[in-house]
Parts: structure tokens; C-alpha cells; sequence
């Protein structure tokens, strides 16, 4: 919450009015630095830190330093001109407009998980407009009453993992800051696994193998390649496979993703003589497109939660497992 002048307080003049940012719950657990450069989006980064060695930053009327964490109910004071608090007013009714077109698979007070469909873009670039996954989530949420834009300073509702956008699958997505924060954290520690289910070209002689290779980024091309040895600035990649089915030439495979890196799945199979049908990039998908695989076949569609203990707000998660249903991976009924 902003409060906008305090005229009480006398100060004005060089520094201007001074104002004060009350730490709400979405705020808290933050630096203040990262909190800053959020809520007071006109003031440049190296004011900000010059405005907190010589206190015309205070948090609770105190001397303070960037690296505070802040907790819920502290008072920021800033003693800084106006103009660093000039920007467009926050307005909901851009988010009211929208007719949200989410697929929900799970939902609590805290995240939701939701099954993106092939096509469909996580966040926004240059041509998507409206027709992202994220801005149709904080649609659903604001016309719910659960998500405010004028009521926050810095935080919004946010997407935990994503997915290329001719991927489908399971994208877990946060509804307040404590459950992003613990989420993220589940993830780096590795204690969310994720399972894929795609279609890939030929029969595997070894029906179930985890593979180990080294992974070279091609941001130009948006594409990877991959090794079998290591090479210089090549980053690990381990991919654990097992056959499902097999058809007409083709196998289901179940994928899970021991390092999580650009395009693993589809590059590291390509890599071994089974790309995935549909994929252009990593495979040639003429014939491909004329069965009807108009997307790469790859669905994220299995997830868990392992996160060795209840602790926490998200710890009623551990040990539960969501799926996709059957009928939703597009490609399964080729098997």
C-alpha cells in the first residue's frame, strides 16, 4: 500500500514530500532493492542505493541497507523527488476485458496447475497480444477477487516452469509471493519431477535408458546441439527414457528430465536416431504434418511433488501426483 504524502511530517524541498510504502504480504521475504526496483519503477538503480547510504531511505524510520529482507507491516520511508513515482496508474478493468480460456487441472489457495495446450504461448513476446498463458491466469484471478493490480506495489501472479509454445503439458503457476518463492526453491532442489509422454520416430533397441550427453545453445538459431563427450562450454544433460508402446514404426515414450535444459527432450532423442514426430527443427516432419502432427509430439504430462517434509506453506503438496488425462495428450491415439 502507498501512502502517497504525509504532510504531517514537514518534509519537503530538495528531497521533496516524503512518502511511505507499507510492506504488504506479497512484499515481504523480498531485498529491499529488489523490492524498490518494482515499486518505484522511475527511480534509476544507482539512486537507489546512493539514497540508502545516505538515508533518504529508511525502513521503520531506521537506517537500513539493500540487502534487508523485508517483513510484512515495515514502513518505508522515502525522502526522493516526485517524479521517480511518476508512472501510468495501475488499472484492473485492462484485466477485465479478457475472457480467461485456462485449462485448470488442480487448484488451491496458493497455485494452480494448469495444462497449456500446443500452440498456446507461456509468456508474451512482440506478437502475441492477449493470447498468453500468464496474462490469462492473472484474468482469471483478478475477475476471481484473488488479484488486485492497484493493490499491489510489487508483485503479481506468476508461472513457476515453462514450455515452448508447440509443447503442451502441466505449467504450475503461483497465486501469492510466499507460495512463488518456496515453489522456485522446490524446484532448484529439484524436488518437483517432471514426466513427458511424446511420439518418436523409429523402434529403440534399448527399451528403457538414461542417456548422458553435454548440450551447446544456439540463441541465434534457437536451436541446441548435442555431445557425447564434453565440450567446451557444453552444459551436462541427463534424459531417462522408457518405451511404452510401439506402432506402425513409431514408440511412445515416457521422459524424465534429469537436468532441465533449452529443448532437451527433443534434441537429445533427435541426437540418437528417434526425433519426435512433428518436430521441423530436429527432425524433417513433411510427411509428418500430413498425418496430422501439426505440433512436435511432447506433452508434459505427469508431475510430483517430493519435497521431504511438510514443512512450509506448500508442504500439503509432498507426496501428491497429478496427470494429465488420457484424452487430453493429442497424440495417443496413434497408439
Amino acid at each position: 500500500m502507498i501512502v502517497p504524502r504525509v504532510p504531517d511530517y514537514g518534509i519537503r524541498g530538495k528531497s521533496g514530500t516524503m512518502r511511505i510504502l507499507k510492506v504488504n504480504r506479497n512484499d515481504a521475504g523480498q531485498r529491499l532493492d529488489k523490492f524498490l526496483t518494482k515499486a518505484v519503477k522511475g527511480l534509476p538503480q544507482s539512486l537507489m542505493y546512493k539514497f540508502i547510504r545516505t538515508k533518504k531511505i529508511k525502513v521503520n524510520r531506521a537506517r537500513t541497507e539493500e540487502k534487508y529482507i523485508l517483513r510484512e507491516g515495515d514502513e518505508i520511508q522515502l525522502f526522493i523527488k516526485e517524479e521517480f513515482f511518476d508512472s501510468p496508474e495501475k488499472d484492473d478493468t485492462a484485466l477485465t476485458a479478457i475472457k480467461p480460456k485456462l485449462h485448470i487441472l488442480y487448484e488451491d489457495r496458493n497455485i494452480l496447475l494448469l495444462d497449456k495446450r500446443p500452440g498456446v504461448l507461456v509468456h508474451e513476446d512482440a506478437g502475441a497480444g492477449d493470447n498468453t498463458l500468464l496474462l490469462h491466469l492473472r484474468a482469471y484471478l483478478c475477475q476471481r477477487g484473488e488479484y488486485r493490480p492497484s493493490d499491489e506495489q510489487s508483485f503479481a501472479p506468476a508461472l513457476c516452469n515453462r514450455i515452448d509454445r508447440n509443447t503442451g503439458g502441466i505449467v504450475i503457476a503461483a497465486k501469492n509471493a510466499p507460495a512463488l518463492r518456496e515453489m522456485n526453491e522446490k524446484i532448484r532442489e529439484d524436488r518437483v519431477r517432471k514426466y513427458y509422454l511424446c511420439a518418436a520416430h523409429g523402434i529403440f533397441k534399448k527399451k528403457q535408458d538414461t542417456l548422458h550427453g553435454w548440450l551447446i545453445k544456439d540463441s541465434a538459431g534457437n536451436m541446441v546441439d548435442v555431445f557425447d563427450r564434453k565440450v567446451p562450454g557444453g552444459k551436462e544433460i541427463i534424459t531417462k527414457y522408457r518405451v511404452l508402446a510401439e506402432k506402425n514404426g513409431n514408440s511412445l515414450v515416457e521422459v524424465e528430465l534429469v537436468t532441465g535444459r533449452t529443448h532437451q527432450i527433443r534434441a537429445h532423442l533427435a541426437h540418437i536416431g528417434h526425433p519426435l514426430l512433428g518436430d521441423g527443427k530436429y527432425g524433417i516432419n513433411r510427411e509428418d504434418r500430413t498425418r496430422g502432427y501439426k505440433y512436435q509430439a511432447l506433452y508434459a504430462y505427469r508431475l510430483c511433488f517430493r519435497f521431504e517434509g511438510k514443512e512450509g506453506i506448500l508442504g500439503y503438496l509432498d507426496g501428491k501426483e497429478f496427470r494429465i488425462p488420457e484424452e487430453e495428450v493429442w497424440f495417443l491415439k496413434d497408439f
